[in-house]
C-alpha cells in the first residue's frame, strides 16, 4: 500500500492533469493504482498505509567486523584479504556480495574521514622528537621543522633523564631553544593523560621551564602528526645504523652520529629544496637563547634505601652505608657495574649481579656478618649465678642446650657449687675443657676438676704434645755400671 505523503503526490497531480494515467505517469505509478487512490479520497476511506520493509541483508552479521577493519587500515584493505576474516566471524554469503559491502563501507569511511592538509611551519617554531630501535641501540632523532636540520644520538635506555639530556646536547648544537617541542607520547614524560591530553612529568616541565620551551604532545595513534620525525628514524635506521653494523662502545657510535649529522645537514634536503645548515643560520636568529647553565639532571634511577639498607634495581639487591637508610639514592647501572650515589657523591659500587641476587659490602653494615644468635637471659637464681662466671658460662649453656642435655637447669646449679670446693679460676678451666670435649653434665666437670693437671690438653694439629708431669727422683746411669772382675 502506498504510504500517506505518495497518497497525497497521487491526489494533486490527478488534480493537475485530470487524468488517470497522466497522474500515474507524473507519480511513478499505475492508472489501477491512480484510480484506487481517486476513489479512496471521494469515498471517504482510510487506506492501510505500508509499512516500509526492513531490507535483510546476509553481510549485516559482519557489518561491525568490516567497518573497524576498513577504519584499521585507512580504507586499504582488499575485500579478498578481508572474506577469510568474515568467513570465521559467520558470514556464508557470496564473495561478490561481500565485495559490494566492502565497498559501501569504504565510501562511508572516506566521507567521515578527515582531511588533510601540508603543514606549513614557522622558522624556530617546533622541534619534533622521537625514540627509535634499531640493532640494539637505543637511537634519539630530533628535526627542526622549518629548516629540516636533524639530530641523531645513541642511548643506553630511553629514560626521562637520558632523554632530557639528549634534548640539551640538541639544544647547544642548535644554538638556541625553540618555542615548541613536540614528542611522542613517550612514557617517561608522561605524567598522566586527562581527557585525551597529555601531562607532562614535573620534572620535564622544570627542566622545559630552564630552557623556556612549551613541552607538547603528538595525538594518539596519527602518525600524520609527528611524520617528520618519524622519516628520519627510518632514515637513520636504514642509513647510519644498519651499515654501520656494529660499534663497540656508546661514544664509538655518537661519535659516528655526529659525522652523519654534518654529513647529511650539509646536503640539500628534497621536499624543502634547500641545505638545512644554510636554513638553520638564518632560523637560528628566531631561537631563544641558551641559558647559562645545564639543569642539573639525576644520572640515574632514584630509589628509596630500605631498613636492610639495599636498593633493589634490575630486581637484584645492593647494599649502601647504613646510614642512608631511609633516604634517597641516585643509581646508575651500566658497564658490569652499579654505581650509586648520594647528592651527587658516590657512597657504594657495585659488580652488576643477576636478577634475585645480593652484592653485599660489609664496610656497609660496620665489619663482617656475624651469626645469628638468640639472647641469654637469666630468669633464675641458678641461671644468673652461672652466668655470671663469664663468657665460657655462656658458651657452655649454649653448646649444653644444642646438645639437648637433659634437666640442664639443676646440672647448672651444682656447677655452680662446685666454685666454693675448687676456686673460680679451676672452675672456669674445667668449663672450658668441657666445651672442648663437649662434656655437659655437672659430674663431667666434677671429674675434670679431680683430675687436675695432669690431663692432657688439646693442642693445634702439628703443633708439640705439651704434658705437666709430676716430677720425680731421679738417679745417674752410672749408679747401674757393673764392677770389672779382677
Amino acid at each position: 500500500m502506498k504510504s500517506a505523503r505518495e497518497r497525497l503526490d497521487i491526489v494533486t497531480a490527478f488534480e493537475q492533469v485530470g487524468t488517470y494515467r497522466g497522474a500515474a505517469a507524473l507519480c511513478g505509478t499505475t492508472h489501477r493504482t491512480v484510480k484506487r487512490v481517486i476513489d479512496a479520497n471521494r469515498d471517504g476511506v482510510v487506506l492501510e498505509t505500508r509499512q516500509p520493509r526492513k531490507l535483510v541483508r546476509n553481510t549485516d552479521v559482519v557489518h561491525d567486523v568490516i567497518a573497524e577493519k576498513v577504519r584499521a587500515t585507512d580504507g586499504r584493505i582488499s575485500a579478498k584479504r578481508l572474506l577469510p576474516m568474515a568467513r570465521t566471524a559467520g558470514y556464508a554469503g557470496s564473495a561478490r556480495n561481500f565485495r559490494r559491502a566492502v565497498a559501501d563501507a569504504k565510501q562511508t569511511w572516506h566521507r567521515q574521514r578527515r582531511v588533510f592538509r601540508p603543514w606549513q611551519p614557522l622558522p624556530g617554531e617546533h622541534l619534533v622528537i622521537d625514540w627509535t630501535t634499531e640493532g640494539g641501540w637505543q637511537v634519539f632523532c630530533a628535526v627542526l621543522a622549518w629548516s629540516r636540520w636533524r639530530f641523531v644520538r645513541v642511548g643506553r635506555d630511553q629514560k626521562a633523564v637520558t632523554t632530557m639530556r639528549m634534548l640539551a646536547e640538541c639544544f647547544e648544537a642548535l644554538g638556541g631553544v625553540p618555542k615548541v617541542v613536540l614528542a611522542d607520547r613517550m612514557g617517561c614524560l608522561k605524567g598522566g593523560v586527562v581527557a585525551n591530553v597529555m601531562v607532562p612529568t614535573p620534572d620535564y616541565v622544570r627542566f622545559a621551564t630552564h630552557f623556556g620551551f612549551r613541552p607538547d604532545f603528538c595525538e594518539a595513534a596519527d602518525p600524520e602528526s609527528k611524520g617528520v620525525v618519524e622519516a628520519l628514524c627510518r632514515y637513520a635506521q636504514e642509513d647510519l645504523i644498519v651499515p654501520a653494523d656494529h660499534w663497540a662502545t656508546v661514544d664509538e657510535a655518537n661519535d659516528a652520529c655526529r659525522a652523519w649529522c654534518v654529513e647529511v645537514n650539509t646536503v640539500e634536503h628534497s621536499t624543502i629544496a634547500a641545505v638545512p645548515q644554510t636554513r638553520l643560520v638564518e632560523e637560528r636568529e628566531l631561537l631563544r637563547p641558551l641559558p647559562s647553565l645545564r639543569p642539573p639532571l639525576r644520572r640515574g634511577e632514584r630509589r628509596k634505601v630500605d631498613k636492610l639498607a639495599t636498593v633493589r634495581i634490575g630486581s637484584a639487591r645492593y647494599s649502601v652505608p647504613c646510614e642512608l637508610i631511609g633516604r634517597d639514592v641516585d643509581v646508575v647501572a651500566g658497564d658490569g657495574q652499579v654505581l650509586i650515589e648520594h647528592r651527587g657523591e658516590l657512597v657504594a659500587q657495585h659488580p652488576l649481579v643477576a636478577p634475585g641476587e645480593v652484592s653485599i659490602i660489609d664496610e656497609h653494615y660496620g665489619g663482617p656478618r656475624r651469626g645469628p644468635a638468640r639472647a641469654i637471659r637469666a630468669r633464675s637464681g641458678p641461671e644468673r649465678a652461672f652466668l655470671a662466671l663469664g663468657p665460657i658460662a655462656e658458651a657452655f649453656l649454649r653448646d649444653a642446650a644444642a646438645a639437648g642435655t637433659s634437666k640442664l637447669g639443676s646440672e647448672l646449679a651444682l656447677i655452680v657449687s662446685l666454685e666454693v670446693a675448687w676456686g673460680r679460676d679451676a672452675l672456669l678451666a674445667a668449663l672450658e675443657r668441657a666445651v672442648t670435649f663437649r662434656r655437659f653434665k655437672a659430674a663431667d666437670v666434677r671429674s675434670i676438676l679431680e683430675a687436675g693437671v695432669g690431663v692432657v690438653g688439646v693442642a693445634e694439629q702439628g703443633a708439640h704434645l705439651t704434658l705437666d708431669l709430676p716430677v720425680v727422683p731421679t738417679r745417674s746411669l752410672d749408679a747401674y755400671r757393673l764392677e770389672e772382675l779382677a
